[in-house]
């Protein structure tokens, strides 16, 4: 009996042990095609990247906005990059938000409410004890935070495939914000979604506003964005993010925007107009570009005002990602030309809006 047990464990152990070997050889295989394929994308025209991005979605709506010769137009992209009418979809552009935070950050300090050189404390009551990052640092994300921080919502969420951040309070990011003591002189760049969350609580100590309502009469009245906005989750393409009145992130990455709006903002930084003009300039050289970026063509050499300078291409840039979208703004100064890609696809499905954009980018230069 006994042995027969025995050989039945020997028998279980050798399934089991081939099972686990063809799983490695499938995620071998897999990674060898991945890199394969994503060999091939550097070589492709805007054209054909955007064809493979489409290829049998029918659910896709990339919108490629331009600017070039002092005029803005724009085209809707469907599935195998078929041409679509030109509708206004609202779409959500993620981290783009942060160079809109920025923005107001720039205006803050045009008016004297703040200053780029002070640490946070000056404006959020804090331990004295601790040190804090300056307003610079968070905007250049140099101030040592990480790109978030656990909280127990973030358990609800996962569960539910919520945003991560949804339920993140103010009063959290303060809480989280008032334990943490930065006592390198100096730290790297990390990209933070904390640190912008930072910055919008300190944009509302300042003003005496929730957040929302500064950014949304910013960018309705003062820049005539009228179809900007935190996200209600009333657009018109579906699997938008939930978001809380009092969530903590939405300086971080709750804004949502059509072609329309996002080609006048490209405008504006054209122009340099007014606080953007500061929000260009480069504050910290960070050389952050990753391998996979630089084989894309894509550079992050200096930092302005949450802005990245790719240096080589004389390109000044920002993207963005949530769960179901993923957008991109560049351009260049000295050309005057622009790109928008704003995308209803995961950041991770197949070509991103970045890759996308800096592609057409470079072929309009």
């Amino acid at each position: 009996m006994e042995k027969l047990l025995g050989k039945g464990r020997k028998k279980i152990m050798v399934i089991v042990i081939s099972i686990v070997l063809c799983a490695l050889l499938v995620l071998c295989g897999l990674m060898i095609f991945g890199k394969i394929q994503m060999g091939k994308i550097p070589g492709l025209s805007f054209e054909d990247a955007l064809k493979y991005t489409t290829q049998g979605r029918k659910d896709a709506r990339i919108t490629v906005g331009i600017i070039k010769d002092g005029k803005a137009s724009f085209t809707v992209y469907g599935a195998d990059a078929e041409i679509l009418p030109s509708e206004n979809y609202i779409y959500e552009i993620g981290s783009l938000t942060k160079t809109m935070t920025a923005a107001l950050i720039s205006k803050a300090a045009s008016e004297g409410k703040l200053s780029l050189g002070s640490t946070i404390d000056a404006y959020l009551l804090f331990c004295e004890a601790k040190k804090y990052p300056t307003i610079a640092e968070l905007l250049t994300h140099t101030s040592g935070y990480s790109a978030y921080y656990f909280e127990t919502p973030m358990i609800g969420t996962f569960f539910s495939g919520k945003n991560s951040f949804y339920g993140i309070s103010r009063d959290m990011v303060l809480e989280r914000c008032k334990k943490l003591d930065m006592r390198k002189d100096s730290y790297g760049f990390t990209y933070s979604n904390f640190g912008y969350a930072v910055l919008g609580l300190v944009l509302e100590a300042v003003y005496g506003k929730d957040y929302t309502a500064i950014l949304n009469e910013y960018v309705q009245n003062e820049l005539g964005m009228e179809s900007t906005k935190i996200s209600e989750r009333d657009g018109d393409l579906g699997n938008y993010w939930d978001w809380q009145e009092d969530d903590g992130y939405l300086s971080a990455g709750a804004v949502t925007s059509n072609i329309n709006d996002m080609l006048r903002y490209a405008q504006m930084q054209l122009d340099e107009k007014s606080e953007f003009a500061q929000c260009h300039k480069s504050i910290k050289s960070i050389d952050a570009s990753s391998e996979s970026y630089k084989t894309m063509g894509i550079y992050m050499d200096e930092i302005g005002m949450a802005w990245i300078i790719d240096r080589k291409n004389g390109i000044i840039w920002h993207n963005g990602g949530t769960g179901n979208y993923n957008s991109y703004l560049g351009f260049c100064p000295d050309s005057g030309t622009a790109v928008v890609v704003l995308s209803n696809l995961s950041p991770n499905d197949r070509i991103p809006a970045t890759v996308l954009g800096i592609k057409k980018l470079l072929e309009m230069k």
